[in-house]
């Protein structure tokens, strides 16, 4: 393989150039003709494949980001270079040396690890432990266990005391989003820990939850200054000046008396999760201790998910039980029984979510949640949690559950608090994230099951004996390392 020394104009490699990302490098690079660029870092065995992206931009000036390094470890990173004809011009290897992880982050047992689970990493919105002193660590882990990107942001001037709750997700544009509960903005950050856009929300503080729409605009959960309530408003903020273009204030729409699930009279809603209707531009918000409630853009409700148990009038004066879904069966016939639909018991083929987190509309049109399964039937019977699949009818106003993973695992998988759920659809694949576990120790997991045969194809598990709350983590994703887009 021919050499690039004399095709290369500038080189330069820096690892962590930021200080905040240990297992990330930057490449910059001048050359003498237009290229593409490939990256390559080997794996530490023939087990381990090498991790091989090649960027998408055809030039002579780079500034590249290196992920996926392993820790302390000597990493060869191969360069190539390959012309419009994608002939390959040449290769060069650097040596790359990194640290060691730090203490505080978990080393993941990987229990189950086929070829039907989806491609990518898994970027873990980790608590960290009591007592550490450091802020929220979010990580990246491979399919065999390795963390191969971190981001510790103890030393930010903004960041420092870094909380985004929720957690981390990717924006369409490759770079990473969270809101801070310490700083009250939302944030933007890419891959080597530059902070490339703020929001602040004055007047607001974020709290749990942003969710990226599709005009580009962030809807996020907030709690409103001054008064005597939390975590009961939502907010639509302008991607390019920061206005807020949208407020729902939930002590209108919903009932904020109403104590079925919760004596908190401050804390009577709890928002901790969001989804959009792009076809009705209709929101869906998860309330911890309420139900899921999907909304319109004018705050007025289009329906509850929840147990029909005392839900009065709103504080617009509206009839909540109008609002009330219908659970049918799965001959689509009405489920009468009261005890069933005030969550007392549950039918054969119906259950309702409780205490849930993560809603999430898939491409069939169905609504997927984390059913934690807290104070179950109002007795906390039977311990376990799930993800849960319903199909909804917004006219007229019925639910069916068609599809669930969890219950057969019991308390093995069973997360009071915290935890997500994903559809992969083009693996078919559902996965179920218990973020508070408690099974030899506090823990969080990551079980990939098939929808079809619930067959699970990948489950780790991220043990944190120290875990901050009891929590290990509250979100987790499967993605690229490398964005798409780049």
């Amino acid at each position: 393989m021919p050499g690039l020394e004399s095709f290369i104009v500038n080189e330069s490699l820096i690892l962590n150039p930021t200080g905040y990302v240990p297992l990330a490098a930057e490449l910059q690079l001048e050359t003498s003709e237009p290229v593409q660029v490939e990256l390559e870092i080997l794996g530490l065995s023939n087990d381990l494949e090498s991790l091989i992206h090649r960027f998408e931009k055809r030039a002579t000036s780079f500034s590249l980001p290196v992920l996926g390094l392993f820790p302390a470890h000597r990493n060869t990173l191969l360069i190539r270079f390959y012309d419009a004809e994608n002939q390959l011009l040449g290769e060069e290897s650097r040596p790359i040396d990194t640290p060691q992880l730090l203490s505080e982050l978990p080393e993941i047992q990987v229990r189950v690890n086929t070829e039907r689970k989806k491609p990518g990493m898994n970027l873990v919105s980790f608590f960290g432990r009591s007592g550490s002193g450091l802020p929220q660590i979010p990580f990246m882990f491979d399919q065999h266990g390795n963390i191969r990107w971190y981001a510790n942001m103890s030393t930010h001037p903004v960041l420092g005391s870094l909380f985004y709750d929720a957690g981390i997700e990717r924006l369409k544009n490759g770079n990473l989003y969270f809101g801070d509960g310490s700083s009250g903005r939302i944030v933007e950050m890419d891959m080597l820990g530059r902070v490339v856009n703020e929001w602040p929300l004055p007047g607001y503080g974020y709290h749990h939850n942003v969710l990226e729409l599709p005009n580009g605009n962030l809807l996020a959960t907030v709690n409103k200054h001054g008064l005597a309530t939390v975590e009961d408003h939502i907010l639509e903020i302008h991607r390019e000046t920061g206005d807020i273009v949208q407020e729902w204030d939930l002590r209108e729409s919903l009932n904020r008396r109403r104590r079925v699930w919760s004596s908190n009279a401050r804390d009577w809603f709890h928002g901790n999760g969001l989804a959009y209707d792009e076809a009705k531009d209709a929101i869906i918000v998860s309330g911890r201790v309420q139900g899921t409630v999907k909304l319109t853009r004018d705050n007025q409700v289009i329906w509850i998910l929840a147990p029909h148990n005392n839900w009065g009038t709103a504080g617009d004066g509206t009839d909540l039980n109008s609002k009330l879904l219908q659970p049918l069966d799965s001959n689509g016939q009405p489920i009468t029984d009261p005890a069933v639909l005030d969550g007392f018991i549950d039918h054969s083929e119906f259950s309702w979510a409780w205490y849930q987190h993560a809603p999430k509309l898939t491409p069939h049109g169905t609504l997927l949640v984390f059913d934690n399964g807290d104070n179950r039937h109002y007795q906390g019977q039977p311990v376990f949690s799930r993800a849960v699949e319903y199909l909804i009818d917004d006219d007229a106003m019925t639910v069916q559950q068609l599809w669930e993973y969890g219950r057969e695992r019991g308390s093995t998988t069973y997360s009071a608090i915290v935890s997500d759920v994903d559809y992969h659809p083009e693996e078919d694949n559902v996965v179920f994230m218990p973020g508070a576990n408690w099974e030899d120790g506090p823990n969080g997991k990551t079980i990939e099951v098939d929808y079809q045969t619930k067959d699970v194809v990948y489950e780790a598990s991220i043990p944190n004996p120290e875990a901050r709350y009891g929590i290990t983590f509250h979100r987790i994703e499967r993605l690229p390392i490398y964005p798409n887009n780049q």
